[in-house]
C-alpha cells in the first residue's frame, strides 16, 4: 500500500473526503449566516436548531408522507424558510433598533426550546434515514472508494454557495439587498419594499440551513442535538472568515473543513481544536476576519 508523509493513502484520502463533507456543511450554514448577518445585522444563533429542523422536515416527508430524498431538497428550505419568516415577522422585526446583543439572545433562547422540543419528543438517539436509490453506491479510484452520496453532497453545496454569491454580489437584485444594508431609507425611496426584502431574506437564510440539514441526514442520521455542535464550529467559520463576508464563509467553510480532515491524520489529538485555534491566530492577526473589512 503507498504511502504520502508516512500515513497509507487511502486513509489520507478517506479524511480529506470527510473533511470536504464537513466543509460543506460547514460553507451552507456559514453561508446563511454571513446572509442574514449582512442584511439584518443579527447574530441568528437560532441556525443550528433549523439545521436540525431541516433533517427532521426530510424524515417527517419519508416516514409521514411517503416523500423520498428528492422531493425533501425541493420542500424542506420552502418548510424551514417559512418558520424563519414566521421568526422575523413576529419576533425579530421588533428589535432591529435594538442593541445587538437582544437578537443574539432571543435566537439562542429560541434554539434552545426548538431543539428542547424535539429532544423531548424524540430523545436522544439518532433516525436513519436512507440514501436514494440513485446516489447509492460508488466509485472506486485506485487510490480510495468514493462514495456517490457524498460526492453528490460536495458538488451540490459548492454549486449552491457560488450560486448564492453570484445572486448578491453580480446581479440587480443583490445591489438591492448590500444597498438595503447601508441606506435603507434611499433604498425604499426607489420603490423597493424594503421590509419585505429583509423578511425574505432571513427565510432565504434559513432556508439554507435547513437544505443542510437535508444533505446531512443520510450521513449523520436525523438526531435533535445534530445542529449543538455544529453551530460552535459554524460561528467560528464565519469570524474566520470575515462577519457578513460571502465569499469568506464559501471559501473558509470547505478549507476549515480539509484543514480539520488533515488534522485528524497528522495530529487527531487537536482535531477538535484547530478551527478554534486558527480563529484565536486570525483575531489576534486580523479582527476583522480574512475576508471581512473593517
Amino acid at each position: 500500500m503507498s504511502e504520502i508523509f508516512g500515513v497509507p493513502t487511502q486513509a489520507l484520502f478517506g479524511q480529506l473526503l470527510i473533511g470536504l463533507i464537513n466543509g460543506s456543511f460547514y460553507a451552507l450554514l456559514s453561508l446563511g449566516l454571513a446572509v442574514i448577518f449582512g442584511l439584518l445585522n443579527i447574530i441568528n444563533f437560532t441556525h443550528g436548531a433549523q439545521y436540525m429542523m431541516g433533517a427532521f422536515c426530510a424524515w417527517f416527508l419519508l416516514t409521514k408522507g411517503g416523500l423520498g430524498y428528492w422531493w425533501a431538497l425541493v420542500l424542506t428550505p420552502v418548510v424551514v424558510g417559512a418558520t424563519g419568516v414566521v421568526i422575523e415577522r413576529t419576533m425579530l422585526r421588533r428589535l432591529y433598533k435594538l442593541d445587538h446583543l437582544y437578537g443574539l439572545l432571543l435566537t439562542f433562547g429560541l434554539a434552545l426550546i426548538i431543539q428542547g422540543l424535539f429532544r423531548h419528543e424524540y430523545g436522544s438517539s439518532g433516525m436513519p434515514y436512507t440514501i436514494p436509490n440513485e446516489l447509492s453506491g460508488g466509485q472506486n479510484l485506485g487510490f480510495m472508494f468514493l462514495p456517490n452520496y457524498r460526492a453528490w453532497v460536495v458538488v451540490a453545496s459548492l454549486v449552491i454557495c457560488l450560486g448564492t454569491w453570484y445572486v448578491i454580489e453580480r446581479t440587480k437584485l443583490g445591489s438591492y439587498l448590500r444597498a438595503a444594508t447601508e441606506n435603507p431609507a434611499l433604498v425604499q425611496a426607489f420603490g423597493v419594499n424594503v421590509p419585505r426584502m429583509i423578511m425574505l431574506t432571513y427565510g432565504f437564510g434559513v432556508g439554507l440551513a435547513g437544505l443542510a440539514g437535508v444533505f446531512a441526514a443520510p450521513i449523520y442520521q436525523v438526531n435533535p442535538l445534530m445542529g449543538e455542535h455544529m453551530i460552535i464550529v459554524v460561528f467560528a467559520v464565519v469570524v474566520i472568515g470575515g462577519m457578513g463576508s460571502i465569499m469568506g464563509s464559501i471559501v473558509t467553510g470547505f478549507g476549515l473543513g480539509v484543514i480539520e480532515g488533515l488534522t485528524k491524520v497528522f495530529y487527531p489529538e487537536a482535531s477538535n481544536t484547530v478551527i478554534f485555534i486558527i480563529m484565536a491566530i486570525v483575531l489576534m492577526i486580523r479582527p476583522q476576519g480574512l475576508f471581512g473589512q473593517r
